[in-house]
């Protein structure tokens, strides 16, 4: 009996997750999602979970970003920006810190090809020079090997800082000896290292946390937030259709009046 109960189960779930899936790609031929930014918490804890060294768990959040990638573009989605290591993880114990450069590195060597063969357009978002001579020529050339792909745009934050984009931004502003009452929100945009990109659309979260931790503070002011329990080496297809899915029952109004409101207003 249990076991007929749980082939029932799952059968559920497969048509829950199909009729999701229908649902989402929709609604996203009709109103396509451009650009969905991605904060990849969890590889720690996933590793102490299962008494392995906190690397293991960074390696298994690169084969979850793979997976991701490849379904975010099965679903024809724009642009993924993602939060591989922020300004403010320097301060992480020094092993640590070798072994993510050390794993950025090797992920940029083993998977630079096939993403170039996919039609992936890789960008790197954050202070570059900051990093070793050997990862920031890795770096030029993937974006350069790839700079004409148009499947799908995958934005590397890595050495990323939402405030020290700022610093950096106003920095250059100052530098090209802009007057005062030039400044606008436009002049500002032009100047960070999104200057060309599309604002995120939603901004996923996992783990469970409920904090922005410094990334993209000056794009998703009006980006909608979807915050999963799921750890990130874990997240698969089920997780970003139950995100997108989350996305298309919200009504975006940027600080006005939904068409509704305004018509019962009117009336």
């Amino acid at each position: 009996m249990a076991k007929i109960h749980d082939l029932f189960s799952l059968s559920q779930e497969k048509e829950n997750d199909s009729s999701q899936s229908q649902s989402v790609a929709t609604e996203q031929a009709v109103h396509p999602v451009r650009h969905i930014a991605i904060i990849m918490d969890g590889n720690g804890r996933w590793a102490t979970q299962r008494h392995l060294p906190r690397l293991a768990g960074h390696k298994a959040g690169v084969n979850a970003l793979r997976r991701v990638v490849e379904c975010a573009s099965d679903l024809h989605l724009e642009m993924l920006s993602v939060y591989a290591f922020s300004t403010e993880n320097w301060g992480r114990p020094r092993t640590e810190v070798d072994g993510l450069m050390r794993l950025f590195w090797e992920t940029i060597r083993s998977d630079l090809e096939k993403l170039h063969r996919d039609g992936v357009r890789l960008r790197h978002l954050g202070r570059l020079n900051d990093l070793s001579a050997d990862i920031q020529k890795a770096v030029r050339d993937s974006m350069e090997l790839t700079r004409n792909n148009s499947r799908i745009a995958l934005n590397i934050c890595f050495n990323y800082g939402g405030r020290a984009e700022l610093v950096d931004a106003v920095r250059q502003i100052i530098a090209d000896g802009r007057h005062p009452e030039a400044i606008t929100e436009e002049l500002i945009a032009s100047y960070l290292y999104t200057r060309d990109l599309p604002d995120p659309d939603l901004v996923i979260r996992t783990a469970g946390e409920m904090r922005v931790s410094n990334f993209l503070l000056w794009q998703s002011a009006y980006s909608e937030y979807y915050a999963t329990l799921t750890l990130w080496p874990d997240f698969g297809r089920e997780d970003l259709l139950a995100a997108l899915h989350s996305y298309y029952q919200r009504q975006r109004r940027f600080g006005r009046l939904s068409a509704s409101s305004t018509s019962t207003k009117e009336s």
